[in-house]
């Protein structure tokens, strides 16, 4: 059985940073896209970034581009989200995603509280 565990959230002042990294047990990211989305109060889960496992190369949504960097670590079986310069509307509950052909695999999302 495949589980996702994100961690390193917390409360963060505005213009700080943080590192979440998603870790998978019970499988391995051996290959499609790992992903990071958000849910803010009261508002639709959105797409942060997402990283293809064979090669890195990344995808970000236009409002975090250039801010939040995704990663991987083959050895660890593990994503990062490193997130710079975070703003208020940025608190949300951030959740890890693997979609892989059999399944779609989701963490259960970590707390990020930015604030002002």
């Amino acid at each position: 059985q495949v589980h996702l565990v994100e961690s390193g959230g917390g409360l963060v002042q505005a213009g700080g940073s943080l590192r979440l990294p998603c870790a998978a047990s019970g499988g391995s990211f051996d290959s499609y896209n790992i992903g990071w989305y958000r849910r803010a109060p009261g508002k639709e889960r959105e797409f942060v970034a997402t990283i293809r496992w064979s090669g890195g190369s990344a995808g970000y949504s236009t409002s975090v581009k250039g801010r939040f960097t995704i990663s991987r670590d083959i050895a660890k079986n593990t994503v990062y989200l490193q997130m710079n310069n975070l703003g208020p509307e940025e608190t949300a509950i951030y959740y890890c995603d693997w979609p892989t052909r059999s399944n779609d695999y989701w963490g259960q999302g970590i707390q990020v509280t930015v604030s002002s």
